[in-house]
């Protein structure tokens, strides 16, 4: 009974992040990202628009202005549309990292200003877009608990810096704050953690699946932290970046010393032909 309990448990979740990525303002609905150049950036539907919005959308709506460090919004005459739910024309635009961004809406389409080390950008979601409900289904290997595993978490006695590859190939520096342990097929293995602002422990790995069955840059695992406070490392849990599902998000992938030397055949897989 316990075993077929946590087989629910498992496709439960599994379920749950296969709608997460088809919601309103999901990964699916991405429909554009544009970095913006210093000055005015304009958007619309006309294609000669820096940002060009869907055909249903007024062919100049405004226009952008990012002046290096920051980025402001204004409407051409007559055009209105909503920051944040409220109708304006003109806003100074809070980006993704800010604590309260500046989600801009107008005919379906919502933006927000993004912020990737030095450059702004604006991100693009299309509710009305198709590939919210005809993407393929994610998939899976089979649950094998046997990839349910217990693991230590170490803190650093200093939060050190790393290199994680991103989307573009350069290399960013982020904190890592630990490290755990977990012992898989009779070896020891030890990888790089993030502690999320919510005390989230946050993986990502890469492993030799990546060269034939997962996704070519590795994938993702949130630790379980139990009431007792141990530590579970759960690879059936294992899924792909959203980059697997878009070409507009901008991911970051396992830095080289989260690379294991063997096949982690559990979480989602990549099937090459679908992509």
């Amino acid at each position: 009974m316990a075993e077929q309990t946590y087989r629910q448990t498992i496709n439960q979740w599994r379920q749950e992040r296969d709608a997460g990525i088809r919601g309103e303002n999901s990964w699916l609905a991405l429909a554009g990202l544009y970095w913006l150049k210093l000055g005015k950036n304009q958007f619309g539907s006309d294609p000669d628009n820096e940002i060009q919005l869907p055909e249903r959308a007024p062919a100049s709506v405004g226009y952008f202005e990012y002046n290096g460090r920051s980025v402001s919004l204004r409407t051409n005459s007559g055009q209105k549309i909503s920051v944040n739910d409220k109708p304006t024309d003109f806003a100074l635009l809070q980006p993704d990292i800010a604590e309260t961004p500046s989600f801009i809406k107008l005919e379906g389409v919502q933006m927000v200003v993004i912020q990737r080390g030095n450059r702004m950008g604006v991100r693009m979601w299309d509710n009305q877009s198709e590939k919210r409900a005809s993407f393929p289904a994610r998939t899976w290997y089979d649950i094998d608990e046997a990839y349910r595993v217990p693991a230590v978490f170490t803190a650093y006695p200093h939060t050190k810096m790393a290199y994680f590859p991103d989307l573009t190939g350069e290399k960013a520096e982020f904190p890592v704050e630990g490290y755990v342990t977990f012992e898989l097929n009779g070896k020891s293995h030890t990888l790089d953690i993030n502690k999320e602002d919510d005390g989230t422990l946050f993986l990502r790995f890469s492993d030799p699946t990546a060269e034939d069955e997962t996704y070519p840059t590795g994938r993702y695992l949130v630790a379980d932290v139990l009431p007792d406070g141990n530590i579970i490392l759960d690879f059936n849990k294992a899924y792909n970046p959203p980059c697997a599902f878009t070409d507009f998000a901008t991911c970051v992938f396992a830095p080289e010393q989260n690379h294991l030397d063997f096949r982690v055949t559990a979480g989602e897989t990549y099937p090459r032909a679908r992509h």
